[in-house]
């Protein structure tokens, strides 16, 4: 698998952890739990990629340097108000602006976890090679 298809099933996969991360703290998790995560995790996995897209995450020089490790946070500034509020319009709801920065900051620092396990993971293979 290349580094690219990694990372997109990892940022998926960080996305859900960290939208069940989410729910779990407010105590969430039930029967009808699978049917509302998808009202935060797919309008998030949206944004997430659109926003990604545009910075550049998934270019190989910007994913092997970890001095643009800010983009994360640049992409997470836009992915998340549009996150809330394509939530909002699936829950028929308001955008709240406090939960943006909640999602925002969350997923910001779940991101930068992620990609940071991928870049040293990454880096130790390339010298074994």
């Amino acid at each position: 698998m290349n580094k690219k298809t990694t990372l997109i099933l990892g940022d998926i996969l960080a996305i859900a952890i960290l939208t069940v991360i989410g729910f779990s703290t407010h105590g969430e998790i039930g029967l009808s739990f699978l049917s509302r995560m998808g009202t935060t995790f797919f309008p998030m996995l949206i944004s997430w990629f659109l926003a990604a897209t545009w910075v550049d995450l998934f270019d190989e020089r910007v994913i092997s340097n970890p001095q643009l490790f800010w983009r994360i946070l640049l992409a997470m500034l836009f992915a998340a108000p549009l996150a809330v509020v394509l939530r909002a319009a699936l829950l028929h709801g308001a955008a709240q602006p406090l939960f943006v920065l909640i999602l925002g900051s969350m997923n910001a620092l779940g991101m930068l976890v992620w990609r940071g396990i991928f870049f040293l993971v990454a880096r130790k293979i390339e010298k074994q090679n």
